[in-house]
């Protein structure tokens, strides 16, 4: 059996292609590209973009495991339940409500919103809270890039993000498992780091639903929860919000979930991870190994803010 094989960084299309999205769209299309290129999915290195030391050469995680072992509440809560959950999920069209401390109040078309915003190739390590982990090319977009269009007002300190509530759609709603719809949040200066993404696509491809189509929040140095999905409302705040797994359990899950091998869950250990596809388990690393995040956290008690 041959063994697939999934592109480097190097061999991604250059940012130049893809500096306007709109006339990107317009010439693939007169071109006759398939539409899985076009919406969103596409590959695109932006030259300037931060090179993560120990990501980019590791290994990805298959397709197969990055879009059919999946953490997504609202489909249910087994590693298999998104896929099969969420076949018939709706994502066209989309809209993104943007409010509080912002300059303009509104809903957006979710092709406005994301307008002219360089779609870039990362590939960033996510490591969730059962111990597991993978090495996932996404798609997307520096959110700082959004967050200098929308414009926040000098009040807003922090910024959250507000998952889809459907419960015909999502079926996992129906069950009081947590409260609904699924609510996190940034501080402003995390939201602005270069490595902080919403993603709109993985592997070259369309978002699929049960990784969070059609946009989702990637933070690489926390824990995988912190990954809003299929989000449909961002809010400016002056105070720390709520958010649903710190609400539901605030004494396993903080507010900043960074990965943190020096603070264990109240029932494991989080000192080592296993990869998805190895044997043996590793050594976590502090911020998932993204140490350049190290100076947003100076002189906080990382085991209280945990």
């Amino acid at each position: 059996m041959s063994e697939t094989r999934h592109p480097h960084p190097s061999e991604v299309t250059p940012e130049s292609i893809y500096v306007n999205r709109r006339t990107f769209i317009k010439r693939a299309s007169l071109a006759g590209i398939g539409g899985s290129l076009v919406a969103g999915g596409v590959w695109a290195r932006q030259k300037n973009a931060p090179r993560v030391e120990g990501t980019f050469d590791d290994d990805l995680t298959p397709w197969e495991t990055v879009t059919g072992y999946n953490n997504f509440y609202e489909f249910g809560t087994g590693k298999s339940d998104p896929k099969k959950n969420a076949q018939d999920f709706r994502t066209d069209p989309w809209a993104v409500e943007v409010t509080g401390e912002v300059r303009e109040k509104r809903t957006f078309p979710l092709e406005e919103l994301i307008d002219g915003l360089t779609i870039e190739e990362r590939i960033y390590r996510m490591r969730c809270v059962e111990g597991w982990s993978m090495v996932i090319p996404w798609n997307g977009f520096m959110l700082k890039d959004l967050i200098e269009r929308l414009g926040p007002t000098e009040d807003a300190n922090y910024i959250e993000f507000t998952t889809l509530l459907d419960r015909q759609q999502m079926p996992g709603q129906n069950s009081p498992i947590l409260p609904w719809p699924y609510v996190e949040a940034l501080r402003m200066d995390e939201a602005m780091h270069p490595l902080t993404i919403l993603a709109t696509g993985v592997y070259g491809k369309d978002l699929p639903p049960q990784n969070g189509a059609p946009i989702r929040l990637v933070v690489p140095w926390k824990y995988g929860f912190k990954g809003a999905k299929s989000i449909v409302k961002i809010r400016f705040t002056k105070r720390q919000p709520r958010t649903t797994w710190n609400e539901a359990i605030p004494r396993e899950y903080g507010f900043y979930a960074n990965v943190n091998p020096d603070v264990d869950h109240p029932r494991w250990s989080q000192a080592t991870e296993r990869r998805l596809g190895e044997f043996f388990r590793r050594d976590t690393l502090m911020f998932n190994g993204y140490g350049e995040v190290a100076s947003l956290y100076e002189g906080m008690d990382l085991r209280k803010y945990y």
